[in-house]
């Protein structure tokens, strides 16, 4: 395969890439998911506090996570984010949320976790509910305590750890439990004397299962079991993990958004990187007359790209745009069309150098796409050191803004250069100044003089 149908083969795979984005992100205000800042709701940082008992590592952020995911979930709401940030923070965001105080409120609170004797709950509509199986009865304070034997209470502290397995006997999915040693001694003395009584599991005042005791746990290793699918295991799994959680999650920083504000701020953005566009394709195209119909379209490239890229994302649950992102999308309509006219103005160069235009492309193309993507590679370092180290919405724009730089690349390997040579094999050689292409710089003739002779007038 010669150089003219690798490069027409390039241009094809352009519009095919071009057409499949427009079908991912058209409508865009349908397909890009909106964030936070966009639609409305509420963002929270929560931070671990360490104690001197009790230092912040990594098991105990995955229990404030699982936890806080817990709570969230509980909230209703739909598309709602936990995410860690740095080592002892996560950022929560909740759109649509109709309550951000009272959630707020919520999410702070430390997790209890309590096992409960059955037969001890005062509230005669919930004891009812939970002997019917129902899901999810909610305890009113005060009309249930936690079991004590002994002095100690059988709480979230004396679970130790909790997975999920299947008994290769009965064919059931089991939830096991470990729990500490004062906790096992206080659960086998408990359970020896209450066989065949219910156990509610508790959950900040929400009954999550009531299994019945079969037999005497000594041994601190207790099976729960009674007809599980994997989903409702692992919930269960998830709520004996996450109500042990022995540090305070502290707000750091809250921001509530009302939806008006936040689509006011996106008409506002879409029209500034709307009018960042256009200003730029202007001036391509009086600076550069046709070759800037090329770079017209080598931008409309890049953004094609990026919505389709950032559409998929949005698909896979991995994105929602933020305001912080639509700044980072305006700074790389910058960053590509910098690349473009960085490749023009080296293929225009090396004309005035006197190379044909054939040989000017290729050449010119070549270096102009590696200098551009080794002033892309710095800012692209710069972006993921931003991103992997800030927290709140700085991160989305450094996401847009790493995102942008790769379609950048794309654009100018599968578009700009394979164009540019096209074209500059028949059409641009044939009307150079139309396409902006200066005229070779015609060298001043050398005068070779002779020994003993003077040269010039």
């Amino acid at each position: 395969m010669d150089q003219k149908q690798r490069n027409v083969l390039l241009v094809v795979a352009t519009v095919v890439l071009l057409i499949a984005s427009w079908a991912l992100f058209w409508p865009p205000g349908k397909r890009i998911t909106q964030g936070l800042d966009i639609q409305g709701g509420l963002s929270v940082i929560l931070t671990a506090q360490e104690t001197s008992d009790t230092p912040v590592t990594a098991a105990v952020m995955d229990r404030a996570e699982l936890i806080v995911i817990n709570r969230v979930n509980g909230l209703g709401v739909k598309e709602a984010t936990v995410q860690r940030q740095g080592n002892s923070s996560l950022l929560i965001q909740i759109p649509g949320i109709k309550n951000p105080e009272e959630a707020l409120g919520v999410l702070g609170e430390t997790g209890r976790l309590e096992f409960v004797d059955v037969e001890s709950i005062t509230d005669t509509a919930a004891l009812a509910a939970i002997r019917a199986n129902e899901p999810d009865v909610e305890l009113k304070p005060g009309t249930y305590a936690p079991i004590s034997v002994d002095g100690v209470a059988l709480t979230g502290g004396v679970v130790r750890s909790a997975s999920v397995s299947q008994n290769p006997q009965t064919a059931e999915i089991e939830v096991n439990v470990s729990m500490t040693s004062d906790g096992a001694k206080a659960w086998g003395t408990y359970t020896s004397r209450s066989i065949g009584k219910q156990v509610a599991i508790v959950l900040d005042g929400v009954v999550k299962s009531a299994p019945v005791v079969r037999s005497a746990i000594t041994d601190g290793q207790t099976a729960i079991s009674g007809g599980f699918t994997a989903d409702e295991a692992k919930r269960l799994k998830t709520v004996l993990e996450t109500g042990a959680l022995p540090v305070s999650l502290i707000p750091e920083e809250s921001r509530v958004v009302g939806p008006t504000l936040g689509q006011d701020s996106l008409r506002q953005g879409v029209i500034a990187a709307v009018a960042g566009l256009a200003l730029v394709c202007l001036y391509v195209l009086v600076f550069y007359r046709g070759l800037g119909l090329l770079t017209v379209g080598a931008l409309v490239t890049f953004a094609s790209f990026f919505l389709g890229v950032l559409a998929t994302m949005s698909r896979a649950d991995v994105f929602a745009l933020t305001l912080p992102g639509i700044a980072g999308i305006v700074l790389t309509i910058g960053l590509a069309a910098d690349s473009s006219i960085l490749i023009l103005e080296r293929f225009r160069e090396e004309v005035r150098m006197g190379k044909t235009v054939r040989s000017a492309a290729n050449s010119g193309s070549k270096h102009g796409i590696l200098t551009s993507i080794d002033a892309d590679l710095v800012t692209l370092v710069s972006a993921a050191a931003l991103y992997f180290v800030a927290i709140g919405p700085v991160k989305g724009f450094a996401l847009t803004l790493m995102i942008g730089i790769f379609c950048d690349i794309a654009m100018m390997l599968l578009f700009k250069r394979p164009s540019l040579m096209l074209l500059a094999e028949s059409v641009i050689s044939k009307a150079p100044s139309l396409w902006g292409v200066p005229k070779p710089v015609e060298k001043a003739p050398s005068v070779k003089g002779t020994k003993g002779g003077v040269a010039g007038a």
